[in-house]
């Protein structure tokens, strides 16, 4: 009986075992299609991109780029032009001071909203209508609020006597890239708002509860509760926030086009132009492929914080 119950037990296991293997090949089936997919659509373009990079010359006609001979000299050209290591400096500050005020914007209106508050349902509403505006059609309009002799915000200024005569802001050099953040902050911060307040609403009343009872301060509960709670969520949408600011043209584009004197000339701006304004396609995508190893240092670097804030 021992041995027959032992035959039995053995060829049940088998059967799961086989059943489990089945349903694996099933699944890697399944998905099959849609990752050959998904790695064509990203690996040929990747290629195509390394190789136009790699291009020497100017073309006029896309379709003969790969008539022109390989080298390394689009790199050589473009990581010894001043005008290149002044984009990535603009980018950096533009980049950086960006992400840093829009979030702590949205941090603190995320506080806010998650406050028993009338209205908060219609308040959240609201939040959203700047990520909804066109990048260019923000441009558009922030031209015209800070327009030297039109514009609201100068109007304000001398109406408080700060100011005394018309200040270009887009125009003057020491000022430009602030101008050009301020849109950028204005379109950025609902989405970081929403993703921390969403995070906000996930962590346990008791939490707070507790605190209050062992008689934590506000520092100690936002450190050790509220921080904890969405710290992951917010490397998260930094993350994302800060890739899509970085590779985004229509903002500094529509306002200065990246002047004056290159004072607002971001990488991405300066990709454009030297593919359509001196149609170097090969030093273009040279750009481009510095900026897609600069985007994915920036992913790894923001999802290895993300993976050290899990709540303990």
């Amino acid at each position: 009986m021992s041995m027959s119950s032992d035959a039995e037990q053995g060829s049940r296991a088998g059967t799961r075992l086989n059943f489990y293997r089945r349903q694996q090949i099933l699944s890697y089936s399944l998905i099959l299609p849609a990752a050959l997919g998904v790695l064509t659509l990203i690996l040929y373009p990747l290629y195509q991109v390394v190789d136009i990079s790699l291009r020497e010359g100017r073309v006029m006609n896309f379709a003969r780029i790969h008539d022109l001979p390989l080298g390394f000299g689009n790199y050589v050209r473009v990581l010894s032009d001043p005008q290149f290591w002044n984009s990535v400096f603009v980018s950096v500050v533009y980049v950086g001071g960006s992400i840093a005020i829009a979030y702590a914007i949205g941090l603190g209106i995320a506080l806010l909203l998650n406050e028993r508050l009338p209205g908060n349902r219609i308040l959240r509403t609201i939040v959203l209508i700047p990520w909804a505006v066109p990048g260019i059609v923000l441009g558009i309009m922030f031209l015209w609020i800070l327009d030297s002799s039109y514009g609201v915000f100068n109007a304000m200024l001398r109406d408080l006597g700060i100011l005394s005569a018309d200040f270009p802001w887009f125009v003057d050099r020491r000022t430009a890239l602030i101008s050009v953040m301020v849109p950028t902050i204005w379109k950025s911060y609902p989405m970081i708002t929403l993703t921390v307040l969403a995070a906000l609403q996930s962590i346990p009343r008791e939490l707070y509860e507790a605190a209050n009872v062992d008689g934590a301060t506000h520092i100690q509960k936002f450190r050790f509760i509220t921080w904890a709670g969405i710290r992951g969520p917010s490397m998260l949408v930094l993350m994302i926030s800060a890739l899509g600011i970085f590779r985004d043209v229509d903002i500094v584009f529509g306002t200065t086009g990246g002047g004056p004197a290159h004072a607002t000339e971001t990488m991405s701006l300066y990709v454009y132009r030297e593919a359509f304004n001196y149609f170097r396609m090969g030093t273009a995508t040279a750009v481009g492929t510095v900026m897609i190893i600069v985007a994915l240092m920036i992913g790894a670097i923001f999802t290895i914080f993300a993976q050290r804030s899990k709540f303990k």
